[in-house]
């Protein structure tokens, strides 16, 4: 298994053709063709998925396509064999009750993490509205930190970190539907978190732990009408640079 390798998940082809040979270090897995990924993911679907996986490890930078396919977080995680944290940036709380329980969703994954991963002893959640996270069954609280989109909004942050477990190494993920729509464009309702305060979460985040690894997801649809999928894509693109570029400088200055 590969010690650190970026990564592209490739679901959709939302990503430029060319980026490989554009990007050093960085690597396209495609997975358009395999079925029963959208949203909802098969067992077979998830089972392929993670055979593609199988020479990745959770080190590194991965991209995971738009939000629909949020759930490879899980994939990635369950590569971790010792103790360790989920920072999660997302609008979303992602433990939703699914509408089919035996298929892993991109609105359920995280709530499937905290379940079964034994590895997982804390997860961070920063971004969704607080009344969405009144919503979050409280089976998980023991295991939750939660920080909502008014405390980001109000520089409340501080307030929670005497509960963040710092002495455990983190996984990182990154939905960019986290973000104002001057930082990204999705296929999900956004927040209202500036770029800028993002990199400096994530910032506090390699300051204070050892960081594994970080996914990104959170692109747009490519259903969307070509006027508004060269915007948003070409919005989403510069997010992704900056966000490659900043977190590639993090794990240089902090390995």
């Amino acid at each position: 298994m590969n010690t650190t390798q970026n990564i592209i998940l490739d679901f959709s082809h939302i990503y430029p053709e060319e980026i490989e040979s554009q990007v050093k270090g960085l690597r396209r897995v495609d997975s358009s063709d395999i079925e029963g990924t959208d949203m909802y993911c098969t067992k077979d679907a998830e089972e392929e998925i993670r055979r593609r996986l199988s020479a990745y490890s959770p080190h590194g930078i991965h991209f995971l396509d738009n939000g629909n396919y949020h759930y490879v977080t899980k994939l990635f995680a369950e590569k971790i064999t010792h103790p360790f944290s989920l920072v999660l940036y997302d609008h979303h709380s992602d433990m939703q009750t699914p509408l089919f329980p035996d298929m892993t969703s991109c609105g359920n994954w995280a709530a499937e993490l905290l379940r079964k991963d034994r590895f997982l002893k804390q997860m961070v959640l920063v971004g969704p509205e607080q009344k969405s996270i009144e919503e979050i069954p409280p089976e998980f609280k023991g295991k939750l930190v939660c920080i909502s989109m008014e405390e980001v909004d109000k520089h409340a942050v501080n307030r929670k970190l005497s509960e963040i477990k710092m002495d455990l190494p983190v996984y990182i993920s990154i939905d960019k539907d986290v973000l104002n729509r001057d930082g990204a464009r999705t296929n999900w309702n956004q927040g209202d978190m500036p770029l800028r305060i993002l990199e400096r979460l994530l910032l506090e985040v390699f300051e204070h732990q050892d960081v594994i690894g970080v996914d990104i997801c959170g692109e747009c649809s490519p259903l969307e009408p070509l006027q508004e999928l060269l915007k948003d894509e070409k919005i989403n693109k510069m997010t992704n640079d900056a966000l490659y570029s900043f977190l590639s400088g993090l794990f240089q200055i902090f390995e």
